[in-house]
């Protein structure tokens, strides 16, 4: 029976934690926060929400995820490709700044995490293994154009909004004339900012004799920077008299207690898209999680990734704010800063924490173009151009997969895009499954191996027909099966023995059971025999419940160099008529 400690990781590290410990967790909080606050506002209005529903989503759900969560540098919260979809959702069941807009959004965290909360504990982290990493790349690649593509009208001063590219575009097109000057300089100088601090800053800190590590992270808190610099000019020069968009009063307190609409209603319309964000978010947060662990021998566990991340999402839920899940670039920055544990992130949620209590005032003149340009210089590092071409090199029918998903994301919409990403991962595996790859293999001289008689040079029994069969049976490709073999022996009419060769087979279903008793029907009243060779001891199991063996006349071989000593000195049987 699993301990309480498998489902409250805080049980188990907790119990070692020390002062090491805390001093490297603290610093990597101090470092996370000032780079959070800036993405935290930002992402909330790309969710089409208040700026200080970002600083929410940060903090009850950072707290559980540590109570919860495997990962000892994953840092949870709002993300760009999560708060688009969101926004995509919600603005189809309400408009932008009323109430019931953010009661769908806190709704929709809810139903996310308890999606995943379910998940986990039934153990369905498997499931999102059929969502294929090439359309998951074109889906974040897609993504990461659109969120930049919005955040231009903020750049200019004018009106850019939009579910797709061409709608963006035509909006952006129609509002040019109104381009405010000076925030079209506000949003230039931001965006060239950060850029020379992301490249130039480090380098520029080493060679003044900082060491590598303290420099890296000084740099990464460019946009904290970026976003003190922009709110004093705005502020100092009276800039937004000049028409430059600021913030205004960001509400100062604790995060409020929220409820879910539950109601019939709200729930049907928001079910598939919290599905989705809930299918998006897990495989964002443990692909990082997994990499993460790997750089220091550690582990996670995927099924308690999902109760940790549907906890963090039920947090969202009551606190305001919208869904949430684990970032790339801060669990990175939360990594490489020294996070030794998941108390990081709950360090990390007393500093927003006192930011919602304090520091919101100070951020009436921050200017929505400083945001924007930050959102863009995030989120244009989600766009992997190379991947496509890797992809392509590699195998078309990925390329393929990828490439409409991504096309789909930018001229249809999100939910539409990552609905045909799922489904062409769905098919793609089907259609590479039901025409499985299979060989006609012979001994190599001198040994116990069998090889492809296409691929080496090998010897055959002009009696026996081997095939290798390099997939698992199932109804999609059992009767590929079935035909398969009998054309190779109407192709091989000298042959007296078939035997299949089964060391990929990992399992048999119905469909394929069905198939391997029409091929031996078909093949004894032809007067060839059929037989099996190394079967895997789950699928000899499973062979043996069923009824296959009563009317199986072949042998079942233990190897495949035993099937040929054997059935080369062994008559075929007789044809029936």
């Amino acid at each position: 029976m699993p301990s309480l400690r498998q489902y409250v990781p805080i049980l188990d590290w907790g119990r070692s934690y020390s002062r090491d410990d805390f001093g490297s967790d603290l610093m990597a909080a101090l470092i996370v926060t000032s780079i959070l606050i800036p993405q935290a506002l930002g992402y909330a209005l790309l969710a089409g929400l208040p700026p200080v529903s970002g600083i929410y989503a940060a903090i009850l759900p950072l707290l559980l995820y540590a109570l919860f969560g495997t990962s000892r540098a994953l840092a949870v919260g709002p993300v760009a490709v999560v708060s688009l979809m969101t926004a995509a959702a919600v603005g189809q069941i309400a408009e932008q700044g009323t109430a019931g807009y953010a009661t769908a959004a806190l709704t929709l965290a809810f139903l996310s995490g308890a999606m995943l909360l379910a998940m986990g504990v039934l153990r369905l982290g498997f499931l999102v293994n059929f969502l294929s990493h090439p359309v998951i790349a074109g889906f974040i690649s897609a993504a990461g154009l659109l969120i930049a593509a919005r955040q231009i009208g903020h750049l200019l001063g004018i009106s850019g909004e939009g579910d797709t590219l061409p709608e963006i575009a035509a909006t952006l097109w129609a509002h040019l004339p109104e381009t405010n000057p000076v925030t079209l300089v506000m949003g230039a100088a931001a965006t060239v900012f950060l850029y020379l601090v992301r490249g130039t800053m480090a380098r520029g800190l080493m060679a003044l004799g900082l060491p590598a590590r303290p420099a890296a992270m000084i740099a990464k808190a460019g946009p904290l920077y970026a976003m003190v610099l922009a709110t004093l000019v705005t502020w100092g020069a009276g800039l937004e008299a000049e028409g430059v968009k600021v913030l205004g009063e960001v509400p100062q307190g604790l995060p409020p207690f929220t409820l879910p609409d539950l109601s019939a209603q709200l729930v049907g319309d928001l079910l598939l898209a919290a599905a989705l964000i809930s299918v998006v978010g897990f495989v964002e947060s443990v692909s990082v999680a997994q990499t993460l662990a790997a750089k220091r021998r550690q582990r996670i566990d995927p099924n308690q990734e999902l109760i940790g991340l549907g906890a963090a999402n039920l947090g969202a839920s009551v606190t305001g704010a919208f869904p949430v899940t684990g970032g790339f670039a801060r669990s990175f920055i939360n990594f490489d800063a020294g996070a030794a544990t998941p108390a990081a992130g709950i360090l990390t949620a007393f500093g927003l924490l006192v930011g919602a209590l304090a520091l919101t005032p100070l951020l009436y003149f921050l200017p929505k173009a400083a945001l924007a340009a930050t959102i863009i210089v995030a989120v244009l590092g989600l766009v992997d151009l190379a991947a496509f071409r890797r992809v392509w090199r590699y195998s078309r029918a990925d390329f393929a997969a990828m490439a409409a998903t991504a096309a789909l994301v930018l001229t249809v919409g999100v939910k539409t895009g990552i609905m045909v990403g799922v489904l062409l991962s769905i098919l793609l595996y089907l259609w590479r499954t039901s025409r499985p790859h299979y060989a006609i293999v012979g001994r190599v001289p001198g040994s116990e191996h069998f090889r492809n008689i296409d691929r080496h040079s090998v010897e055959t029994h002009p009696d026996i027909l081997t095939l290798r069969v390099d997939e698992s049976l199932y109804f999609a490709n059992a009767r590929f099966l079935e035909d398969m073999i009998l054309a190779e022996v109407a192709a091989h009419p000298e042959v007296r023995h078939v035997v299949l060769m089964c060391p990929a087979v990992n399992m048999i279903d119905a469909s394929a059971l069905e198939s391997l008793e029409a091929i031996v029907a078909r093949l004894d009243s032809a007067g060839v025999g059929f037989h099996l060779s190394e079967v895997k001891g789950p699928v000899m199991d499973a062979l043996k419940r069923s009824e296959f063996f009563d009317h199986f006349k072949g042998r079942v071989f233990l190897s495949q160099h035993e099937a040929t000593v054997t059935l080369g000195q062994t008559p075929a049987p007789a044809a029936r008529p």
